[in-house]
C-alpha cells in the first residue's frame, strides 16, 4: 500500500493504482473523455490533468501511478484554465447542432462544457467539415464524423474488447477521422458498443435515430433474454412503445458492453407476428376464439383424455417462477414426471446431476476467469456467449490468464489461447480422458485415483494433432487455480453422458492435486440453469433432488398438498416416442418450438400430430403451434416480471416494461386458467409469493428475497459435495462415417426463434450459410459465396457457402436459427453429428461434378489449430 494526499485528504491505495482511481475512492470528480475502466489508459484528451507537488507540468491522472507520499491537487486555477482551454479547442471544430443531435441530453461533451467550459470561444475560423452528410457505416450504425472529438474509445473498444477490429483511423492531427474499412463496417459484429462508448453524437444507432429524446423515455432495468451470460440492460419505451436498449457502465457483469442480440434484438417484442387471441382447431384449421370458448373446448378435450399419459415441455427462456409453477402443475395436476426443458438434447441426469451439485461454482464470472488458467470445452463462445468472450479476451490479454480451448469448431478466442485442441464432434470424452490421464500420471496421487483414472486410459486415441493434449495438461498442472467452462453444445451428442463423466474425472483429478477449482456451463438460453434448479427435468425435483428420493418427494408433497409420482418420467424424446405409439393423451408445450429445434423434423412432426391433445402456450405462432389443437397467447419477454438464473448462478430480476399484446395473458395466469379446468388450483400463484416458496424449499436459493436482489442480482448458493471414487471408463470412439460431419448451433446474429422475429437482427444477419474449411472447399471445387447443397439420408438444403480457413477438415457447420432452411429435416433421431455430402447447387439435379468428398475421422483436424492427428 502507498500513501497519497489528494486535496488535503490522505488515502492509502494499492501500489500501481492511478491518481484517477484514487480520486474515485474519495468521491472527487475528475472529467475525462478518452478514459474507460476496461481499456488501457490513452491520456489523449488531457481533460483529467492534475497538479502533483514537485512536478512542473500538469499530469494526466488516468495514466499516472500513485507513489508513496505523493501530494495531488485536482482543482487549482491552472487546472481549471487548462480544462477550459481543452474544451474550447474541441468546440472550435465541433458542429453546434445539439437541437438535432441524437446525443442531445446525454452528451458528455455537453455536460463537460456546462461544468468546465469557457463562456465564450476565442476561435472565429470556419469549422472543419469532413462530410456534409452522415455516413451509414452499417444497417445499425450511422456516423457524423464532424462531431468526433478523437477520444478513440470506439476504436479501442472494437479492437481490444470485442476483438472485431472493424474501426480505425485515417490521417493525422486535427484531420484524423474514425472510419470503417473503405467507409463501411462489413466485417463488424454490429454490437453497437462503439455507439455506447461514444461520448458525443459521432456514432449513432440508426434504428433509434430521431425516434425519441432521453427525457421522453421511460427506462426499465432488466436482463437480456438471448443467452445465459445474464447481461444487464436498460430498455427505453415511449408511451409504451419499444424504442431502444442501452447498457449501464457500472452495473452487471457486462458493464458498458452488449452483443448485437442484446442491443438490437429486443424489438421482437413488438413483432406483428404475435398471437393476439386464443385459437382452437376446427375442421382442421386453427380458429381465433375468446378465452371462454377456448376454456370450454379445452375442458372437453382434457376430459376425453383423462387417464392417459401426459407430458410437458417448457422453454428455458421463461423466468424461474413460471418454470417452477409449470413443473408443479405437471406433477400435481397432470400427475406426471414427463417434464423437460430442452427439445434439442436429452439431459443425462445421472451424469449431470452429480457434476452440477458437486462442482458447479456459483460465483462471479470475473473471479472464475481470473484463475491461472481457463479451459473452455466445446461450442463457440464467440457466437453463443459474445459478452463472455469479451471477458475471456480481457483476462487473456490483460490479466495473463492461460486460455485453453478444446472444441470441434474454431472461434475467435483461439488467437488468444495458449493451447488449442481440435477434436471430433463427440470426441471430447476421449480428449478429456487423455488429459486427465496425463495430469494424473505426472503427480503422486493416491492409489485409488491412479487406479480409477488408469481404467479410462485404454480407450481410443484423441483425434487431435501434435502434442496439444500434453500442452493442455501441462498448463493445467502449472496453474495453481483452474476454471473449466463447458458449452451446453456438448449435450447434443449421443455421447454426452460419457463426456460429462470424463469431465467429472478431470475435475476430480484437479481437486486431488489441491487446485483451486471452478466450473460453470456456458448456456445459450437465458435461464437454462434456472430451469434445472426449478426441477423442469424428468428425474429431478426442484433443487436437483432425485424424483425417486422418498424424503425429497415428501417435502414437496407436503408443501404442494398433492402426491407426486415416484418414478422418473420421460424426457422430451421419450414423450415423442409415447406420442408416436399413440400413448400420449396431453402434450403441453410452453414457450418452445420443438418442430424447429428437435433433431429429426419428420419424426417430431409425426409424433406431435399423433398426440391426442397438443396444447401450445406461446407468444408467437410457431411451427409447433401450427400443429396444435389449442393455442393460448402468452405474454412475451418484457410483459411479465420474474427472475433468471444466469451461467454464474446469479439470480437477476427480469422486469416488465410493456403490457401484453391484445388478449395475451401472463404465463402464470394461463397456468391458473388450465389448472382451473381440471377443478384444481395452484397456490401460491402470484410471482412474488412463488419466489418466496422457491427461496424456502430450493436449497441454493434459500434466504433470498426479491427486494434483496439489488441492481446486480444475488448469487445462489453452491453446497458442493463432490463425489468420491466416482471414476468412469472411457466412452467408445465416435463412428467414422466416411462423409462430412454436420454440426449445428447458434450464429452471432440469431439465437433461437425469438431472434428471428427481430426486424433489426434480420436486417444485419448474414443470409443462411454453410460453413466449411478451405481445404475441403478446394477439393470440391467450391468457392466462398457459392450456392451449395447439403444432403443427408433424410433430406437436403441449399444455402450460401462460407469458407473458413481455420475450419477443420471433414466438418460442416450450418446455423440452426434460420426457419427457411428447416435444418432439422436433415437429421435423424439419436444421430449427431449428422453425416452429409456437399456439392454445388447447380449440380444437385444433374450429373454432379463434385459428388461430395468422403471424409472420415482419420482426416479430421488437418489444417486446423490442433494440427493433424
Amino acid at each position: 500500500m502507498v500513501r497519497v494526499t489528494i486535496n488535503d485528504q490522505v488515502l492509502e491505495v494499492e501500489a500501481g493504482s492511478t491518481i484517477l482511481q484514487a480520486t474515485e475512492r474519495l468521491g472527487i470528480d475528475i472529467p475525462t473523455f478518452c478514459y474507460m475502466k476496461r481499456l488501457p489508459p490513452l491520456a489523449s484528451c488531457r481533460m483529467c490533468l492534475v497538479e502533483i507537488e514537485g512536478q512542473r507540468k500538469l499530469q494526466p491522472s488516468c495514466a499516472t501511478a500513485v507513489t508513496d507520499g505523493m501530494v495531488v491537487r485536482t482543482n487549482t486555477p491552472l487546472i481549471e484554465e487548462t480544462r477550459s482551454s481543452m474544451l474550447d479547442m474541441l468546440l472550435a471544430n465541433h458542429p453546434l447542432d445539439c437541437p438535432i443531435c441524437d446525443k442531445g441530453g446525454e452528451c458528455e461533451l455537453q455536460d463537460q462544457v456546462m461544468a468546465y467550459g469557457p463562456r465564450e470561444s476565442r476561435f472565429r475560423d470556419a469549422k472543419r467539415v469532413f462530410h456534409s452528410e452522415d455516413i451509414r457505416l452499417s444497417p445499425v450504425i450511422i456516423m457524423n464524423v464532424n462531431r468526433c472529438i478523437q477520444c478513440q474509445r470506439c476504436v479501442r473498444m472494437c479492437e481490444e474488447v470485442v476483438g472485431a477490429v472493424a474501426l480505425g483511423t485515417v490521417e493525422k492531427g486535427m484531420d484524423t477521422a474514425v472510419t470503417g474499412f473503405e467507409g463501411s463496417l462489413a466485417s463488424c459484429d454490429q454490437c453497437g458498443n462503439c455507439v455506447e462508448v461514444c461520448p458525443v453524437g459521432a456514432l449513432m444507432s440508426f434504428p433509434y435515430r430521431y425516434k425519441a429524446r432521453p427525457w421522453d423515455l421511460a427506462e426499465t432495468d432488466t436482463v437480456c433474454p438471448h443467452c445465459g451470460t445474464g447481461c444487464q440492460l436498460t430498455v427505453g419505451t415511449r408511451k409504451g412503445e419499444f424504442m431502444r436498449v442501452r447498457s449501464k457502465w457500472d452495473e452487471g457483469l457486462n458493464r458498458e458492453t452488449l452483443c448485437v442480440r442484446g442491443r438490437f434484438g429486443l424489438d421482437f417484442v413488438a413483432s406483428p407476428d404475435r398471437i393476439k387471441r386464443p385459437m382452437v382447431r376446427r375442421d382442421g384449421a386453427l380458429v381465433a376464439v375468446s378465452w371462454e370458448e377456448a376454456g370450454d373446448y379445452l375442458q372437453r378435450r382434457l376430459s376425453a383424455v383423462e387417464g392417459k399419459a401426459a407430458g410437458g415441455l417448457a422453454s428455458p427462456r421463461l423466468p424461474n417462477e413460471m418454470l417452477y409453477q409449470f413443473q408443479k402443475m405437471m406433477r400435481t395436476v397432470f400427475r406426471t414426471n414427463n417434464i423437460d426443458c430442452s427439445s434439442r438434447w436429452s439431459t443425462p441426469f445421472d451424469a449431470l446431476g452429480p457434476l452440477v451439485k458437486g462442482f458447479y461454482s456459483r460465483a462471479p464470472l470475473a473471479e472464475v476467469i481470473g484463475n491461472d488458467c481457463v479451459l473452455v470445452i466445446g461450442g463457440n463462445v464467440t457466437e453463443e456467449n459474445p459478452v463472455t468472450e469479451y471477458l475471456l479476451r480481457d483476462a487473456a490479454r490483460r490479466r495473463q490468464t492461460g486460455l485453453l480451448m478444446l472444441s470441434a469448431r474454431p472461434s475467435r478466442l483461439d488467437a488468444d489461447a495458449r493451447a488449442v485442441v481440435r477434436v471430433l464432434p463427440g470426441g471430447e470424452a476421449a480428449s478429456l480422458a487423455a488429459v486427465a490421464g496425463i495430469v494424473a500420471a505426472s503427480k503422486d496421487l493416491p492409489d485409488e485415483v491412479l487406479v480409477g483414472i488408469g481404467a479410462t486410459m485404454g480407450g481410443p486415441a484423441v483425434a487431435t494433432g501434435g502434442d496439444e493434449p500434453s500442452r493442455l495438461a501441462a498448463a493445467l498442472l502449472e496453474g495453481r487455480s483452474v476454471s473449466v467452462l463447458v458449452s451446453a453444445d456438448l449435450l447434443r451428442s449421443p455421447l454426452a453422458r460419457e463426456t460429462l463423466r470424463q469431465l467429472s474425472n478431470l475435475v476430480q483429478v484437479l481437486r486431488a492435486l489441491n487446485k483451486e477449482l471452478a466450473l460453470q456451463f456456458l448456456f445459450d438460453r437465458a435461464n437454462q440453469l434456472g430451469a434445472w434448479d426449478m426441477g423442469v427435468l424428468p428425474a429431478a425435483l426442484p433443487g436437483l433432488r432425485a424424483v425417486a428420493d422418498d424424503a425429497a418427494r415428501a417435502i414437496f408433497e407436503q408443501v404442494w398438498g398433492a402426491e407426486i409420482p415416484s418414478e422418473p418420467g420421460a424426457d422430451f424424446d421419450g414423450m415423442l416416442e409415447l406420442c408416436d405409439r399413440g400413448r400420449m393423451g396431453t402434450l403441453y408445450i410452453a414457450g418452445s418450438d420443438p418442430l424447429m429445434s428437435y433433431p429429426d423434423r419428420k419424426f417430431a412432426e409425426r409424433a406431435l400430430r399423433a398426440a391426442d391433445l397438443l396444447m401450445v402456450q406461446d407468444a408467437f405462432l410457431t411451427d409447433t403451434a401450427g400443429l396444435a389443437d389449442v393455442v393460448l397467447p402468452a405474454a412475451s419477454y418484457g410483459e411479465e416480471s420474474g427472475t433468471f438464473t444466469n451461467n454464474e448462478g446469479r439470480i437477476q430480476k427480469v422486469c416488465k416494461f410493456r403490457e401484453p399484446v391484445a388478449e395475451a395473458r401472463s404465463n402464470l395466469a394461463i397456468f391458473d386458467f388450465v389448472t382451473a379446468l381440471r377443478d384444481q388450483s395452484l397456490r401460491p400463484s402470484i410471482q412474488r409469493e412463488i419466489f418466496d416458496e422457491i427461496a424456502r424449499f430450493v436449497p441454493a436459493y434459500e434466504g433470498l428475497t426479491q427486494d434483496g436482489l439489488g441492481a446486480d442480482g444475488a448469487f445462489t448458493k453452491a453446497a458442493l459435495a463432490p463425489p468420491t471414487g466416482g471414476f468412469f471408463a472411457l466412452a467408445p470412439a465416435p463412428i467414422a462415417t466416411g462423409r462430412f460431419m454436420l454440426v449445428t448451433g447458434n450464429c452471432l446474429f440469431h439465437n433461437g426463434y425469438l431472434s428471428e422475429h427481430s426486424e433489426i437482427l434480420n436486417t444485419v444477419a448474414d443470409d443462411p450459410y454453410v460453413e466449411m474449411g478451405a481445404e475441403d472447399a478446394a477439393q470440391l471445387g467450391l468457392s466462398d459465396g457459392d450456392q451449395v447443397v447439403v444432403r443427408s439420408d433424410q433430406g437436403e438444403l441449399t444455402a450460401q457457402l462460407k469458407v473458413n480457413k481455420r475450419f477443420p477438415s471433414g466438418l460442416v457447420f450450418v446455423p440452426e436459427n434460420y426457419r427457411a432452411l428447416r435444418l432439422n429435416s436433415l437429421m435423424r433421431r439419436g444421430e449427431y453429428p449428422c453425416p452429409v455430402e456437399v456439392e454445388k447447387a447447380h449440380a444437385a439435379f444433374g450429373t454432379s461434378t463434385a459428388a461430395g468428398l468422403g471424409l472420415g475421422a482419420e482426416n479430421f483436424g488437418q489444417g486446423s489449430a490442433g494440427g493433424s492427428p
